[in-house]
């Protein structure tokens, strides 16, 4: 054998091998329930302390609200759909309130956050904002203080556990953006020592830090880049954040120092009854237990007057629209 050969052949097992080494280890996404017929854009989810999944719709082909509530159980079986009074039918982030247990939902449309009784859509003004609001998702702080994203303001929203009118808590340029999907502020979540708040920016594909002394913010910072379309998120007891990134059509898991530690899930295409395989525009990932569940938003931004994004021509496709699970593990973690 030349020496010539003995230099080569072992750069080719190392080409042949580090694909095998070095890939994400995505694991399985499967469908875990569907939206009734006729009904579209599951985008808004949370789940209540017996394992409930609550669904609320980004509907943009209806012609008015109310907007639609779903109600499933840990099967993945329809128990309970509702219209939320007095809403538009552009609903996104929704989740139940850690002291009162109030289910407070997040009306895009018409730039309010509802109170809603989750049994009968019954819903009153649970707080209000000013300007031009894309309001999309929100948390809380061990106080029972509610925070909310503004996508379109590049505001972070404050109000007590009872409401009323909410305060810019943070505005700043980098809960903006020019870029696509556009919007701006997503998902949000504290850390566990709550001396950090997290934001997804979708359309600047980044998540960004801002760090809080005592309860107040300081400046905010950019704490990672690249991930595509980054939408809702949430952290986990290690502190790692779970990001759904809809252009990618993953969750992209990073670490407390912004390294990227695991890659779950894709899109596979279209199965015959209309619904995606895998992810599609995955908008809301929550965790209960063993599972993350995620929604299926699906949704074809060319319908806002957008230019198309890689995938809205599969979504476009879609007539059967699902909310995803797959297992809450890390890959070689342990988990």
């Amino acid at each position: 054998m030349s020496l010539r050969n003995l230099v080569v052949l072992p750069i080719l097992g190392l080409l042949l091998v580090a694909p095998l080494a070095f890939g994400w280890e995505r694991g399985e996404v499967q469908k875990f329930a569907t939206l009734p017929s006729g009904f579209a854009n599951p985008e808004g989810l949370t789940i209540d302390p017996d394992g409930n999944v609550f669904v609320t719709t980004f509907a943009v082909t209806a012609a008015s609200g109310p907007g639609q509530l779903f109600e499933f159980n840990r099967q993945g079986h329809l128990v309970g759909q509702v219209g939320i009074s007095g809403s538009s039918n552009l609903l996104l982030g929704l989740a139940f309130h850690p002291q009162t247990g109030d289910l407070l939902v997040l009306d895009f449309g018409k730039s309010q956050v509802l109170k809603v009784d989750p049994a009968t859509g019954a819903a009153q003004v649970f707080a209000t904002v000013t300007g031009a609001a894309g309001l999309n998702a929100l948390t809380f702080d061990t106080a029972g203080n509610v925070y909310v994203s503004d996508s379109f303001q590049g505001i972070i929203w404050k109000t007590g556990s009872g409401g009323g009118a909410a305060l810019p808590w943070v505005t700043d340029v980098l809960l903006q953006t020019t870029g696509t999907p556009p919007f701006g502020a997503n998902g949000i979540e504290f850390n566990k020592a709550q001396d950090a708040l997290f934001v997804a920016n979708t359309g600047d594909d980044r998540i960004i830090r801002i760090p809080v002394n005592d309860g107040a913010p300081a400046t905010p910072e950019v704490f990672v880049n690249s991930i595509n379309g980054a939408d809702g998120l949430f952290i986990d007891e290690q502190d790692n954040l779970w990001v759904a990134a809809n252009q990618a059509d993953e969750i992209v898991v990073i670490d407390k120092t912004g390294r990227v530690i695991a890659k779950l899930g894709d899109f596979n295409g279209i199965d015959p009854k209309g619904a995606p395989r895998g992810l599609l525009f995955p908008a809301s990932p929550a965790r209960f237990g063993d599972w993350v569940y995620v929604t299926n938003l699906s949704l074809d931004i060319r319908l806002f007057g957008l230019p198309q994004a890689v995938d809205s021509q599969w979504t476009a496709q879609v007539t059967s629209h699902t909310v995803a699970r797959l297992r809450a593990r890390i890959p070689g973690a342990g988990e």
